[in-house]
Order: structure tokens, then C-alpha cells, then sequence
């Protein structure tokens, strides 16, 4: 799962904040034709059956040895990524399925070198993806404090009085930070430093933003200490390089089921280059494995299934969003629902599912019509295996925000990354109350030993019990006229 890197409003695709993405479109996989099998309704218990977080945590482990032997991870543009390519694809070819890989072009971002000097005292802080480099030596201004408000940085006006060349500081808040360094260039600054409203490390992006300075994020309680120093003298140095490159999505498609009334299930594949990315996102990537090698490519469905496997998820859902783009309006009306798997197995585990009719009231708003119907679904499912789910927020940071910039009908499920569990979550849930859900996120210790392997089970009974509900009947989602 990417770092809360935008939270906005999805409601046009240009808003999910393309980041690393290519203008050049990438062709969806061909539709197979309908295969023509009888409908079981016996096929969703037969499912959750079949798939065992056992059979998830095998796949987890071969993820595993793929980063051991490509310097520990599976990021973009390495080995270990092209590994994983290979490793997902020969498993569905195996269990008999037409498998395309198809390519499309993205930036690459990387840090040599990220600094915050603070009244001679260096202060942590974390390098924006896509941010441009400061000078050699960094660049040291007075330090000017916008208001830190929920669109701190979001207006230009918002700059209104920043001296030339300064640094700004911002609170993070309901524009795309992209959209704040923006701003903040216009304005004429020198820097932008991003307080995160949690006491955690912001991992967070620019996007296709070109006009911006060099950007960081610091925790809250970095924040709160900077924005009692208006005027002093700061030292930003960013060392950063932005390339080109080319990465694949993995997609498989059951040859039985109506081809023009598809389910989706998608799940992230790559990893941050920090570690392997066994949570984030091992976890979805071999859950949804394992739904689909039960499942068998002419399974008796109504409808059809098709499974994604999504490349620079963590550069700004680049592999979801190419693919998006790359449908037809009528490829587009076929995909009844989305269902997104992000870090399913969260050692201190919540149980989670996307609020597709904003009955929580928080953040964005619902998703397009349908989404409800998933939520519900999906909450049913965990009910199935004796967990009470509850809510979280389309927040944008994973792949389903494509989909509902395309009026898609999405949901999925999500156990926590970095945000601390409440004292009610725990006693819903156990675990540790005012602990991360998952304290190896975007971290070398994200290894198959920071997984909760009965989370991992839960979850993919859920979606096994999904897929199998929508794959025989889509009640409650409707057909889509554009």
C-alpha cells in the first residue's frame, strides 16, 4: 500500500493522482470467449472450502525467497519484481489459465539523501516521491508557517505574505500534495516541508506534479515544534533522481461466465525498496493466488472473473491506473465491481472494509452506485468466519481509486499499515490498543514474520466467499449506461 499520499476527493480519474504513470496507454488483456457452464450455487462455500490462509502463507514464503535473492525486495524496476511477474503468472498458467503481462512505461523515483537541519539540529524527515533535488548542499531560508488547517497549502492565497525564497511549512489535509508544492512554487518558495497529522513517518508523493520545489514530510510532533519556529533559519537538502522505466500488471480471466458482466479482484505486486513486502502487499497478491487457483479457469459462474495483479502500485498506483485507462468505454462497462486486496495480514491486525455508502461519514464520500452492495458482501463474508468488520475510508491510497474515478462500483479489504489501534479496536479485535496495526510498514522487517497468519486466513475466506457470491449473482449492482 502506497503512503498516505493523497487524500482527495476520486470523483474524475485525473483527481486519483497518476503518479508514475505514462501517457501511453496500455491495452487490457483479450476478453476469452464465454465458455458455457452450468451456475453452482454451491460454489462460494466450496471456495472459502478450498482456500486456507495456510495455502496463502506457502505463496508468501516463495515471495519471500524472491526477495532474499534480489537485495531484499521486490520493488519496481528490479529483479525481485520481475521475479514476482514470473512467479504469479507460471502458477495460473499451471492451474490451466490464459495469463498476459502486459507492459507500460513509469517513473522510477529514489533517494540518495534526505536531510532537515533545524537550529543546527537534524530532524527526521522523509523526501516526497517525485520531488525535485535541492542544490548540492541543500538550500537554507528562513522558515515561513502556513496555517495548519485541513487545506493548509491548498489555496495559493494560502502563501499569501511568504517571503521569496523561503521554506514553507503545511499541514497535511484534503488536497494532493502535489497540488500544495504547486502552490508553494508559485508562490516563490524554495522548499515545502509536509506535517503529517499522525506522530508517524509520511510516505508520501508529488504525482505527476512538475512545477514543484523540493518537497518532505515530517511527523506531527516534528510539525508541532517547526510551527512555533516561524523565521528561523532551516536547511532542506533532498538528493533525488527521477528515471524512466517499464514495469507489467498480471492478468488472468476465467473462460467460463459472461465476458461482459466481469467481476474484477485485484491486488498490488510490487514491494517499496526498503524490504520485501510481505504485508504489503504479499499478503493481497497471494490471498487473491489463492482464490484464483481454487477457483479454475471455467469454474460453474454466472459470471466472469478476472484477477489483477498490479505493477508501481507504491510510485502512485501507476500499474491499476495504466490499465484504466487503457479500457474502451464499452471494456469499461464491462467490469460489474472491483475488489481490492492491500495488506491483509497486519500483525496487529484490524479488520477493515472500504465504506463504499460513506455510512461512517468520513473523508471521501461514497463510492459509485454498487459499492454499498460490496461492502456489505464483504462485511457478510467476515461475519462468515467470526469477525465483525467495520468501515475505513477511500482514502485513495490503493489501487480501487482508479476504478471509482471510472464510475466502477468498488471495495475491498484492508487489516491497517501505519495508523495506531484504538482501545476499542482492540477489545473488538485483540491486539495491542495504541500500537500500529502493522509497525513494519514500508520497512526491511516486513517479512513473512510480521504476518498474522489468522488474519491472512480470514481474509481470504472473505474473498473467497465474495468472489464466489458475484461471480453466481451480482444483485445489487447495477448496469452501467456510460
Amino acid at each position: 500500500m502506497r503512503g498516505r499520499r493523497v487524500v482527495a476527493a476520486v470523483a474524475g480519474l485525473a483527481a486519483v493522482l497518476l503518479a508514475g504513470c505514462s501517457s501511453t496507454p496500455t491495452t487490457p488483456a483479450p476478453e476469452p470467449s464465454a465458455t458455457a457452464v452450468a451456475p453452482d450455487p454451491g460454489l462460494p462455500a466450496r471456495l472459502m472450502a478450498t482456500v486456507s490462509g495456510d495455502g496463502a502463507f506457502a505463496r508468501l514464503e516463495r515471495l519471500q525467497q524472491i526477495a532474499d535473492a534480489n537485495g531484499g525486495n521486490r520493488a519496481l524496476g528490479t529483479p525481485g519484481y520481475d521475479a514476482s511477474v514470473d512467479y504469479v503468472a507460471g502458477t495460473l498458467r499451471d492451474a490451466g489459465f490464459t495469463v498476459d503481462t502486459p507492459s507500460f512505461d513509469v517513473r522510477a523515483f529514489a533517494v540518495q539523501d534526505e536531510r532537515l537541519t533545524v537550529a543546527g539540529r537534524t530532524v527526521p524527515t522523509t523526501a516526497m516521491g517525485f520531488s525535485p533535488a535541492t542544490p548540492a548542499g541543500g538550500v537554507t531560508a528562513p522558515l515561513h508557517v502556513v496555517a495548519q488547517d485541513d487545506t493548509s497549502g491548498c489555496e495559493a492565497e494560502d502563501f499569501a505574505g511568504l517571503p521569496a525564497g523561503a521554506i514553507a511549512l503545511v499541514r497535511r489535509g484534503t488536497c494532493p500534495f502535489g497540488a500544495k508544492s504547486e502552490n508553494a512554487k508559485r508562490a516563490g518558495a524554495a522548499g515545502l516541508v509536509v506535517v503529517n497529522t499522525e506522530d508517524t513517518r509520511l510516505d508520501g508523493t508529488l504525482g505527476d506534479s512538475t512545477a514543484t520545489v523540493p518537497t518532505t514530510a515530517v511527523t506531527s510532533s516534528v510539525g508541532a515544534d517547526l510551527a512555533t519556529r516561524g523565521g528561523a533559519p532551516v536547511t532542506l537538502l533532498l538528493a533525488t533522481t527521477t528515471r524512466d522505466t517499464v514495469s507489467r500488471n498480471v492478468i488472468a480471466q476465467t473462460a467460463s461466465g459472461d465476458p461482459d458482466r466481469v467481476v474484477l479482484a485485484g491486488a498490488h505486486l510490487d514491494s517499496v525498496p526498503e524490504g520485501p513486502g510481505i504485508n504489503d502487499n504479499g499478503s493481497g497478491t497471494t490471498a487473491l493466488l489463492e482464490v484464483a487457483t481454487a477457483l479454475g479457469p471455467t469454474p460453474p459462474v454466472a459470471n466472469a472473473v478476472r484477477f489483477a495483479w498490479w505493477g508501481a502500485e507504491e510510485v502512485g498506483l501507476a500499474g491499476s491506473t495504466r490499465y484504466v485507462e487503457g479500457l474502451s468505454p464499452a471494456e469499461t462497462r464491462k467490469i460489474a465491481l472491483y475488489l481490492n486486496l492491500d495488506m491483509v495480514g497486519s500483525p496487529n491486525a484490524g479488520y477493515l472494509v472500504y465504506d463504499g455508502d460513506d455510512s461512517d461519514g468520513q473523508g471521501a464520500g461514497p463510492g459509485p452506485e454498487g459499492s454499498a452492495a460490496v461492502e456489505r458482501v464483504l462485511l457478510d463474508q467476515l461475519s462468515a468466519v467470526g469477525v465483525q468488520g467495520v468501515g475505513t475510508d477511500f482514502d485513495g491510497r490503493s489501487d480501487y481509486g482508479p476504478f471509482i474515478a471510472a464510475g466502477i462500483p468498488a471495495g475491498g479489504l484492508f487489516t491497517g499499515a501505519e495508523e495506531r489501534k484504538s482501545a476499542q479496536q482492540a477489545r473488538q479485535w485483540g491486539g495491542q490498543a495504541d500500537r500500529p496495526f502493522d509497525a513494519c510498514y514500508h520497512q526491511s522487517c516486513d517479512t513473512t514474520a510480521n504476518i498474522d497468519r489468522t488474519a491472512l486466513d480470514r481474509n481470504s475466506d472473505a474473498l473467497a466467499g465474495t468472489v464466489g457470491r458475484f461471480a453466481l449473482d451480482l444483485n445489487g449492482i447495477p448496469r452501467r449506461q456510460s
